[in-house]
């Protein structure tokens, strides 16, 4: 058994062609997904970057873990205490842990454990190979440590190679000498003027007036982005730029594809595609980022070309991604381990059948303090946020949109529609009771995140953010962020 793993940092799924966009950003994607199954619904359980890959990577969701900030307490895994082993629980129950334990021979290219300091992150790998920019390696960096490896070794049995890219993360700094292939296409309808404009009177970290967060535009602006959304001309330049860094993966992808080609294992090969998170880009009043538990942030690509098993199918079910970790296991003999969040579907799988969960809980707590509830009703989609914290942004306290008719959020339902309201924060309820039902600690680790202050990337920003607002006309706003958090001011 031979498995690839293709980890793509920040990668929104209607930014892909096999998903239904309409810019040519991913033929190689594009080409694994039409050979094998695309799931329409995947999502992380905890969103951004280092509680996205700690659920992952352990199974179990960021309550289980402790791991759903990226500074402070709750960027850790909680301690084990007097019931640790000679070794922890990522070395015995974690996803990369099992595989090992079954015969496959782990490798990873990636600066992950070292951007976050995700040391626990290591477990299990025979290989790590780290090109060591911390995750502002370019993907002309990472695909000769994979190349490499693949020369070496693709004609041994049983190995998982994951290979990790970051190119569509700001500051998308595709080298120049790719060009922009997207320089004569329209821009997608979404966002438009109206969406700009608004979000220009408004404010929060990384809306445009502030696409940096709290400073950063020198840093930025090497790579030729805007100093602000200002214009739609500037919004082309920061859309081009994020779908040029896919684009410029895309290709790395049919590098890697290419070399199992010419090694011979590419027809026999496992596939997965995926991603930590998305990126909002103008959802929410968030331009390239990832600060919510919306749609946007917490749905996440997850393409499985499995040869035998699969046939090409799109796959509606509502899943986190380490359902399909947990559906792997079994599909290589291994049992999933009694800890693990992750339920596997893998009879439905082999019989090319959707499965899915009735509703999923997805959380942020590194840029906001939010709990989602994703779910169905009378055949549409729906998300209903529940707001914490909002690390200065325009969040209500309680959100509901209808994702079939208004895919970018746009309309909150709320205040029409308290029933859904209701029947979300019932499923929210539920999902809190079987956390701490089946917790090791009794710790939520939200908790830990708003009495310490916040989300890590905007604790302690509210002052001088309130000076900026005023300085800029948006008066109004500072008193309103003032009124809502005196004590952070």
């Amino acid at each position: 058994m031979r498995i690839l793993y293709i980890d793509i940092d920040t990668l929104r799924p209607d930014h892909l062609g096999c998903y239904g966009y309409s810019r040519n950003t991913s033929p190689n994607i594009d080409t694994v997904a039409a050979q094998g199954v695309r799931f329409e619904h995947c999502y992380n359980s905890d969103a951004p970057c280092l509680p996205s890959r700690s659920a992952l990577w352990s199974g179990r969701c960021g309550f289980h873990t402790g791991v759903v900030n990226h500074g402070g307490t709750a960027a850790d895994p909680f301690i084990q205490g007097a019931e640790r082993g000679f070794r922890d629980i990522y070395d015995a129950t974690g996803w990369i842990s099992c595989m090992r334990r079954v015969g496959l021979y782990p490798v990873t290219v990636s600066p992950f454990g070292e951007r976050h300091s995700a040391w626990w992150w290591y477990a299990g790998w025979r290989e790590v190979h780290n090109p060591g920019k911390g995750g502002m390696e370019i993907a002309d960096e990472v695909t000769p440590y994979a190349l490499d490896w693949i020369r070496r070794n693709a004609r041994r049995d049983n190995w998982f190679l994951h290979v990790n890219y970051w190119d569509p993360h700001t500051p998308y700094r595709t080298p120049a000498a790719f060009g922009n292939p997207f320089e004569h296409d329209p821009l997608p309808a979404w966002p438009n003027e109206q969406v700009r404009q608004r979000g220009w009177e408004g404010y929060g970290p990384h809306s445009p007036q502030e696409p940096y967060g709290y400073g950063g535009e020198q840093f930025y602006q090497r790579w030729g982005l805007p100093a602000q959304l200002d214009s739609m001309q500037a919004v082309r330049r920061w859309i081009d730029g994020y779908d040029t860094g896919i684009r410029y993966a895309d290709e790395h992808v049919g590098r890697l594809l290419n070399a199992l080609a010419d090694e011979g294992v590419l027809d026999e090969l496992v596939i997965m595609i995926g991603s930590d998170h998305g990126e909002n880009q103008g959802e929410l009043n968030v331009w390239g980022d990832h600060q919510t538990a919306d749609e946007i942030t917490c749905r996440v690509p997850l393409i499985v070309r499995w040869p035998g098993l699969t046939t090409p199918r799109v796959d509606g079910g509502l899943y986190h991604q380490y359902d399909w970790a947990a559906t792997m296991l079994e599909l290589l003999g291994v049992s999933v381990p009694d800890n693990w969040d992750g339920r596997p579907f893998t009879a439905a799988f082999k019989a090319g059948k959707e499965a899915g969960r009735s509703y999923l809980v997805v959380s942020q707590n590194a840029w906001s303090c939010q709990r989602s509830v994703r779910f169905r009703h009378n055949g549409d989609e729906y998300i209903c946020l529940r707001t914490y914290h909002s690390g200065y942004k325009m969040l209500e306290p309680v959100m509901l949109f209808n994702l079939s008719a208004d895919p970018h959020e746009e309309h909150n339902l709320a205040d029409e529609s308290p029933a859904l309201v209701d029947m979300a924060m019932g499923m929210l309820a539920e999902w809190q009771y079987e956390m701490m039902r089946t917790g090791t600690t009794n710790v939520d680790p939200m908790l830990t995140v708003l009495r310490e202050g916040g989300a890590f990337h905007t604790r302690g920003q509210l002052g001088a953010y309130l000076q900026h607002l005023r300085a800029t006309g948006r008066a109004h706003h500072a008193e309103h962020l003032a009124r809502l958090y005196p004590n952070e001011v």
